[in-house]
């Protein structure tokens, strides 16, 4: 198979794997782990070595993966690629029953700015995270577990066409009516039916998996009976030891690579697992042998943040402490009596924030920049805005250009139209946060915040490598360049 198939496919089995962003991090650090990167703890006190590898997670959606070279001394710079774990997706509710016109629904809200449309008519299930009760050594202990139903459980149907002619002009979604999950039919009635007909009823079903002595409890469920002992199965545990959870829908249909000449990745959250997965292998890669780190003087890292879909602010975003904290207990791991290496350390680092770009649409090619239309198979996609919605300068285009150069790697540029408003990334936060410098850069696709979206099997392969690049040459590269001085 060639080097581009095996990356793409690798990509489609991380995608496979990480419905949320619980599992992204749960699959990076099965890989981590795999190729002897070691586990620290934010609640400890760390023991670093240099020329070894480490990782910590926040949250369990948030994770920071990172190599010390053999000749890293404190003050050195990080060369660091950020992209993020979550998606645009509905989320449950805190009370997510619903029951409607002889319908059980689940009440769920938006997560960040999705195109709604596309969820309708498609086959869902949940993903995401349980807080459960245990019983262990005679006490009570809680655990966080993820869970993953496979199979198809829901689905937000459309209006038949007959009842809406108007939904040719324009399909208009009002997410807090429209937007609500189908379940079941009234499953209490159907089951006392099927007892009827076949004998008794399952108990799970009669009690919710809970003690008869604990059935007045059941009008307090803030969610539909069946869809707990749903969850409880998936987790190996009983409904009534499900102390909290935040779950989320998913698609079930699997990413493939598709097209006619299989050129194509088909899947949901390519944003922004696609940069995700990337700068990942690119670290452990450019790590994979005993001599990698031998004549690195930096620290080479990778971090994965939560919520840039909805503007890094929270304790395990880019917008919060957790990159700093990072780059302060690794300096002063190797020498805590001098203050002020941390912020000689950030002068000579670098970041690439890596986030998916648009690529220009066939159907739609005013909607870019005459002179800026990204093309997929084109390579990563150096982002600009005089507004600093990205953080990009001429510095940082000119470093991440010249590893392309001499790697002979295909590169774009993307300037959104003057009318246009501009998105934007986790680059900014921690530029202007942090006091890094940044280039902000990503692999063009289309359908961006569907929930199935579309990028080219070659920028898979084209984001790795250039990002393999980076981490072994930027120290050498950086050390060429003239500016305050």
């Amino acid at each position: 198979m060639a080097a581009v198939e095996l990356v793409a496919a690798e990509l489609v089995d991380f995608l496979n794997a990480s419905p949320t962003a619980f599992h992204a991090v749960d699959e990076a650090k099965r890989r981590l782990k795999k190729v002897g990167f070691e586990q620290v703890s934010e609640r400890e006190d760390w023991n670093l070595e240099l020329g070894k590898k480490y990782f910590f997670t926040r949250n369990h959606s948030t994770i920071v993966a990172f190599a010390i070279g053999k000749r890293y001394v404190a003050g050195n710079g990080f060369h660091i690629i950020g992209a993020h774990t979550d998606s645009p997706c509905l989320k449950l509710k805190p009370t997510s029953k619903v029951a409607k016109g002889g319908y059980l629904e689940v009440g769920v809200q938006t997560y960040g700015s999705g195109l709604w449309h596309t969820w309708f008519d498609r086959d869902l299930s949940v993903a995401g995270r349980l807080i459960v009760k245990e019983m262990k050594d005679g006490s009570v202990s809680y655990t966080h577990k993820l869970i993953r139903i496979q199979e198809p459980i829901m689905r937000i149907p459309t209006l038949a066409i007959h009842l809406d002619r108007g939904v040719t002009d324009g399909f208009k979604v009002n997410t807090q009516s429209h937007l609500v999950p189908v379940l079941a039919t009234s499953v209490k009635a159907e089951l006392q039916k099927l007892g009827v007909q076949n004998g008794p009823i399952d108990a799970k079903f009669k009690t919710d998996g809970i003690e008869s002595h604990d059935k007045k409890n059941i009008v307090d469920r803030k969610h539909h009976s069946v869809f707990l002992q749903l969850i409880a199965d998936n987790a190996c545990c009983k409904p009534d030891e499900i102390c909290d959870f935040e779950l989320q829908l998913c698609d079930t249909q699997p990413s493939v690579i598709g097209g006619a000449l299989k050129e194509f990745i088909f899947s949901g959250r390519l944003d922004n697992l696609c940069m995700s997965f990337c700068s990942l292998k690119a670290l452990i890669d450019s790590t994979s042998s005993e001599s990698s780190l031998d004549e690195e003087i930096g620290v080479r890292m990778v971090a994965l943040f939560d919520h840039e879909e909805v503007g890094s602010n929270s304790a395990q975003g880019a917008g919060s402490p957790v990159m700093l904290d990072a780059l302060s207990r690794i300096t002063n791991s190797f020498n805590s009596s001098n203050t002020k290496l941390v912020d000689k350390a950030i002068q000579q680092s670098f970041l690439v924030s890596a986030d998916m770009a648009h690529a220009i649409h066939p159907n739609y090619m005013d909607k870019h920049e005459d002179n800026h239309q990204p093309k997929l198979h084109g390579g990563l996609v150096i982002k600009h805005n005089a507004n600093q919605r990205y953080a990009t300068n001429a510095i940082t285009s000119f470093i991440f250009r010249e590893i392309a150069e001499r790697h002979d790697l295909p590169i774009q540029d993307f300037v959104v139209r003057n009318d246009m408003p501009c998105g934007s990334t986790i680059g900014p936060i921690l530029a202007s946060g942090i006091g890094i410098r940044t280039v902000d850069v990503g692999a063009p696709q289309l359908s961006m915040h569907s929930i199935r979206e579309m990028c080219a099997v070659d920028d898979a392969k084209h984001s790795y490598e250039h990002f393999k690049a980076f981490l072994n040459e930027f120290t050498l590269l950086d050390s060429r360049i003239k500016v305050d001085f």
